[in-house]
């Protein structure tokens, strides 16, 4: 029995050096919508939010930014965090001082998988808020789309506050930023099964899509996933 338990602990990866942790920081200089970061963050690619202080201790989420390189450089991106008509935009521009968030809801993350046993697998040994496939399974269906890419992915993220897209692809574990667009990390990945269920793992039997729909058996899962 113990020695089972030692094989199948040293079987799983592990991730605690994987998921990237949140960076609470400060705006060092701007320079239109270039900025330095006064710490950087630990990979290139990852997001933040920047807050305004407008005193009185009201603040509020004014931007989004991307890191460009590890000296903290950073440029602004465009992103909503709620989109809603009856809320007004916020046009406060960024400014020296300001609060970063980087990692800005790292701790949601949904996992694309090609199986049931590799989602348990995963999910069981890291300690995050995982959204459900399912969820993003019965988004494509609400938005007339059948296969996953980096815009609906983006769009997905906004409406259910996804931080991460953990993406399992054929011998790799990769980390998609949904607001940056950018694969921040990768790693090696270990037993998988050689073929995975299109478009991904889902309690759905198949994403019911109207004329989008054209499933003819010849897509892959871990085709698609690489083109993420």
């Amino acid at each position: 029995m113990r020695r089972f338990a030692l094989i199948t602990l040293f079987s799983i990866p592990l991730f605690a050096d994987f998921f990237p942790s949140a960076v609470h920081t400060t705006v060092k200089s701007v320079d239109q919508q270039h900025l330095k970061l006064q710490h950087a963050f630990p990979l290139n690619g990852m997001s933040g939010a920047v807050i305004h202080p407008y005193g009185q201790n009201a603040q509020a989420i004014t931007s989004y930014l991307v890191q460009t390189d590890k000296e903290g450089s950073a440029d602004t991106i465009h992103h909503n965090a709620i989109d809603h008509k009856e809320l007004p935009t916020i046009k406060t521009p960024v400014k020296k001082g300001d609060k970063v968030i980087g990692g800005y809801m790292y701790q949601n993350v949904l996992l694309l998988a090609p199986d049931a046993e590799t989602y348990a697998r995963i999910t069981k040994q890291y300690h995050k808020n995982w959204i459900h496939p399912d969820l993003y399974a019965l988004f494509l269906s609400t938005e007339g789309e059948n296969s996953p890419n980096r815009k609906n992915l983006s769009e997905f993220a906004k409406a259910y506050q996804v931080g991460l897209v953990f993406i399992v692809r054929n011998g790799t574990a990769v980390l998609l930023d949904p607001v940056s667009q950018k694969i921040i990390n990768q790693k090696k990945l270990e037993n998988l099964p050689q073929k995975g269920k299109f478009p991904f793992f889902s309690r759905l039997e198949k994403i019911e899509s109207g004329w989008f729909d054209t499933d003819n058996g010849e897509k892959d899962y871990y085709r698609t996933m690489e083109q993420l």
